[in-house]
């Protein structure tokens, strides 16, 4: 297993944590937009309190890391390499947990390019440790609002993880799969599956809409996020996701698999 020491130089080097490419006023731009329940950033969230930037800037302090002083609003942002590793620790126990118990689970991802092998290295550990991994829904039409407009996507799975894909691309870059913040993927999943009778998901380990979405529907949800992602991490603190890893989620793929088999290296799972 990947010592504790050994990670923090890797989450620092690969700027997963530490200073990161995420600059601070495009996480400050996105804690306005939330203060402001933008469902652009809502991500599927129903706060159920007001939030204003200086509520988030202390959540998203004690959370990541991150300044909590509002005049600093230039230069790269910071995620503490030490949250990370905590909460990482706790995202691995709940996810041998799943294994322990069989549970069904459901893996979905808005950020496919860079984390999809991370998600698919779970999906194929929980499946051999005996959990059914969901893949409802696949093929549908999702209509998803997009800067350039509505554009329709196909929701479809890569080794168990589910992703919106371009309608007509197969295996292109990331499997074909397009980046999103909407929940409306994991709704339209849930759906087909609660349609199909069952089995629904016991858990669902993802990010952006997939996690804060089934989250806000009631089902227990894990997940990444970066720092200018303020709604799974008020999400956590109102009490609907278990637990959200702070860290940069669009770094290149490679720079994941060390936690990937940090999380199955702490809980006994082979990958």
């Amino acid at each position: 297993m990947l010592a504790t020491g050994e990670l923090r130089a890797h989450l620092i080097g690969a700027r997963l944590a530490g200073t990161i490419a995420t600059t601070r006023e495009q996480s400050l731009g996105r804690y306005r937009l939330f203060a402001a329940r933008d469902p652009r950033v809502l991500l599927g969230l129903d706060p159920e309190r007001e939030w204003p930037l200086s509520a988030l800037l202390r959540l998203m302090g004690r959370k990541c890391g991150v300044s909590v002083d509002p005049t600093h609003t230039s230069g790269p942002d910071m995620i503490d390499p030490d949250r990370t590793i905590a909460a990482l620790d706790r995202f691995a126990d709940r996810i041998g947990l799943a294994a322990g118990r069989a549970e069904p689970v459901l893996l979905g991802t808005g950020h496919p390019q860079a984390l999809l092998e991370f998600y698919a290295g779970l999906a194929d550990a929980l499946s051999a440790a005996g959990c059914p991994v969901l893949t409802p829904a696949y093929g549908v039409r999702v209509d998803i609002a997009t800067r350039f407009g509505v554009r329709t996507r196909a929701l479809g799975y890569v080794r168990g993880v589910a992703m919106l894909r371009e309608t007509g691309v197969r295996g292109a870059s990331g499997a074909g799969g397009v980046h999103t913040h909407s929940p409306l993927p994991v709704r339209t999943v849930l759906a087909a599956a609660a349609d199909a009778g069952g089995p629904l998901p016991g858990l669902v380990i993802g990010d952006h809409g997939w996690a804060c979405g089934a989250g806000q529907l009631g089902i227990e949800a894990i997940a990444l996020a970066d720092s200018d992602d303020p709604a799974p991490f008020v999400g956590q603190a109102e009490g609907r996701l278990s637990e959200v890893v702070p860290l940069d989620d669009a770094v290149p793929a490679a720079s994941y698999r060390p936690l990937m088999r940090y999380v199955l290296d702490r809980v006994g799972l082979s990958y």
